[in-house]
């Protein structure tokens, strides 16, 4: 996957691009004339964009400017930019007026002049400065990591700077936006600086001597104020640290590096031509994990990922070299050009994303000789050791037959990847059509096609995926069993990470329908997985949202409407103004039902959403009763309310997503408003406008999730130091051949 919110970049400068940073110097805007103006006429960013206005047609980040006549209606100009950095330059700004700043600096601070020239008069001209400070220019390393107590960790931040003097301000927190709170203790911050390379700062956290209960802390990580008056926007990073009375010790670095031995699994890999060129220089390359092991009746054994992890989204060759890790851990390096990643199987079969016929995005890769381990151990799948860390394992078989089992609402699952490593989440919805996006390259600037799937499982979780992590198996944290293979993903407007799945037995069926074969997964007898589960923020983050004034005067009114059906004889205790948690920032109304009765609670009251509580009398007359319907757990979905909403949904799901764009998925989860009740679950592009949300449709409650739309999770990386290449990717792929097992 790629990173959620940032992408790593070169982390060395070409020595060609290393000259003498500087700007442009002081410059005063002037973004008024007395033909047209400009907006903004002064502003900051930083690298990242932190803090723009606008995102462009491909989801970028830009800032927004633009021309008004001073009669009125939008002035026809040209735009451009001059001054910045030296090196990188000024940014770019197109005819529209979206500007997007230079991807690093070499000084603290530059400023850049933009201007607009009025076509019909080019001598008429206005301009507006924009600070650039440098921003994050990765995630932190590792994104996240599981201690118990005394346990430590060593976490790297990188800024988009090379010289100057910024640095990285660590700190500790609850949340992963906060300042203050959090366990712990953090080493004071030592950086790296020079003319050469990225500055790099790192900070060592210690968990506390004793750890009381499991949950996450947060280091966070922000970039040092250069100290002027109008600085951009505090850029931030965070990594969680899931403190944990079991004791366990999880860090997922060791899924990147390379094996001196047999290949585990949920570890690093790819295509070995899995990159870009510019000219003959690889540019930038991109991987994602080797997922599990499966075996045909006559005893083969093949490597299973996803087709964007082994074929290059179709644009793969049978006998192209699979590799461990994958190229974005071996700067960009491939096979026969330098050491450092190794041969371990080619690329059989894929199911093209392309033919209508396919509902899977899968690949399996003819395992060489003594390559990986036989058994198809995985990464920390396993139990805790002695010294903290998790044992390898395979996967759970035997109450399937190597088959895999289906999934179920709330099932608590895991997966072993390449970026996150361990991760445990539940499932949010099944039978999920989801609209994802794929493309031609790793850096996603050619697009290849969009696919819509069908019978997908959506998996939820704080830190539960990341960039890379595609084509991990997801399995039932209780006993190992397959349950899906996972292949796209992003976070939410809750920061939450949430993914989708295809199921295990559907993505063995297509392949061996395919090859005219049988497959089944190398496992062991079924165990369970030490979860490592980092919580999920979704109610937490709608409760904490402030309600617009219109939506709390709206639900007060239908209040005082319906305050009369407070009856406690038939179970309706009492009526108060909420916020629902099916939809963020939307009112609602808190309906305290009996708990010993449990009555049905519509959907909606007067057109208001409403939130099922049980209580008892007692805490409601005391104002004690909670605010959420998930206060004191999460009941099972009852078997006829499941039902219905799945027929409603095969019903309505084609005609919503081919309606508004903005819907790029739908599939049944659990209300989280009633959570007795199934709901439609509704994904929704953060990007468009939708001009219609409704609470239910057909009588189902409906869910909605806001979010970027979903992208394949293959993680990116541009290389740090050039690597000539003598063919095309496309055309003369690097194959190799192998005996068989």
């Amino acid at each position: 996957m790629r990173s959620q919110s940032l992408r790593i970049l070169t982390m060395i400068l070409a020595p060609a691009l290393l000259l003498a940073s500087g700007c442009v110097g002081l410059v005063t805007a002037h973004p008024t004339n007395a033909a047209f103006s400009i907006s903004p006429g002064t502003a900051a960013i930083d690298t990242n964009c932190t803090g723009c206005n606008a995102t462009n047609a491909q989801g970028r980040a830009i800032h927004q400017f633009s021309a008004t006549l001073t009669t009125g209606g939008a002035a026809m100009v040209t735009w451009s930019v001059a001054g910045g950095d030296r090196t990188s330059g000024a940014g770019s700004i197109n005819e529209q007026g979206q500007y997007t700043p230079p991807s690093y600096l070499t000084a603290d601070r530059v400023e850049v002049l933009v201007t607009a020239t009025l076509d019909s008069d080019p001598a008429m001209a206005a301009t507006a400065v924009l600070s650039i400070t440098p921003g994050f220019q990765q995630p932190l390393a590792p994104e996240n990591a599981a201690l118990g107590s005394n346990g430590s960790v060593t976490l790297t931040g990188t800024l988009a700077e090379a010289g100057g003097s910024t640095g990285i301000h660590f700190s500790l927190s609850n949340t992963a936006t906060g300042t203050t709170g959090g366990l712990g203790l953090l080493s004071p911050a030592s950086c790296l600086r020079s003319g050469q390379t990225f500055t790099t700062c790192s900070v060592t956290y210690t968990a506390p001597a004793q750890v009381a209960s499991t949950g996450a802390t947060y280091v966070v990580a922000t970039v040092e104020a250069t100290g002027s008056s109008d600085a951009a926007p505090a850029a931030r990073v965070s990594a969680p640290v899931l403190l944990n009375t079991a004791g366990v010790s999880s860090n997922p670095a060791a899924h990147q590096s390379q094996f001196s031995g047999p290949i585990l699994l949920g570890s690093s890999g790819g295509s070995n031509i899995d990159y870009d060129l510019k000219g003959n220089r690889v540019a930038d390359c991109c991987a994602g994990t080797l997922g599990a092991l499966v075996q045909d009746a006559t005893g083969r054994n093949y490597l299973l990922s996803n087709n964007h992890v082994l074929a290059r989204s179709d644009h793969g060759n049978v006998g192209d070299a699979i590799v461990q890790p994958g190229l974005i851990d071996n700067n960009c390096t491939p096979l026969g050009t330098g050491s450092g990643v190794s041969a371990v199987a080619t690329l059989t079969s894929w199911l093209p994303l392309s033919s209508k016929n396919t509902n899977a995005d899968a690949a399996l890769a003819l395992v060489t000789s003594r390559t990986i381990d036989t058994a198809g151990t995985i990464l920390e799948l396993g139990s805790r050791q002695p010294d903290g860390t998790l044992a390898a394992a395979p996967p759970g078989v035997s109450s399937s037959g190597g088959k895999g089992e289906p999934a179920a609402l709330a099932l608590k699952v895991a997966k072993s990847g390449r970026t996150s490593g361990l991760t445990c989440g539940s499932v949010t919805a099944v039978d999920v059509d989801v609209t994802v996006d794929y493309y031609q390259d790793c850096a996603e600037t050619k697009s290849y096609l969009s696919k819509t799937f069908s019978h997908q499982i959506a998996i939820s979780g704080n830190a539960f995926s990341d960039a890379g992590d595609s084509g991990s198996l997801v399995v039932d944290a209780n006993n190992a069993e397959p349950v899906g293979l996972y292949f796209a993903g992003g976070l939410d407007s809750a920061g939450v990470s949430q993914g989708m799945a295809t199921p295990a037995s559907d993505v063995l069926g297509e392949l061996g329908a395919q090859a005219g074969a049988s497959y089944s997964f190398v496992g062991t007898t079924d165990h369970a997985v030490s979860c490592l589960s980092y919580g999920d923020s979704t109610v937490a983050n709608a409760q904490s949202r402030t309600l617009a004034a219109t939506e709390s005067a709206v639900a007060q009114k239908v209040l005082n409407e319906f305050h009369a059906l407070v009856n406690p004889a038939a179970g309706i205790l009492g009526l108060a103004v909420g916020k629902s948690s099916d939809h963020a920032g939307e009112a609602a109304l808190l309906v305290y039902v009996d708990e010993s009765l449990n009555p049905v609670v519509p959907a909606t009251m007067g057109g208001v959403r409403t939130v099922a509580i049980p209580s008892n009398a007692h805490l409601v007359a005391a104002a004690e009763a909670p605010l959420t319907a998930l206060a004191y757990g999460t009941p099972a979905v009852t078997a006829a309310s499941l039902n219905q909403a799945l027929a409603v949904k095969q019903q309505v799901a084609h005609n919503l997503m081919q309606r508004n764009p903005a819907f790029f998925a739908v599939g049944v989860g659990q209300s989280l408003d009633n959570p007795r009740e199934a709901a439609l679950v509704v994904y929704v592009d953060r990007k468009r406008t939708v001009p219609q949300m409704p609470a239910a449709i057909d009588g189902v409650r409906v869910r909605y999730i806001v979010m970027d739309r979903l992208h394949v999770t293959r993680s990116w990386a541009a290389a740090s130091s050039p690597h000539c290449i003598s063919r095309s990717p496309e055309t003369k792929p690097l194959r190799l051949t192998w005996p068989l097992l």
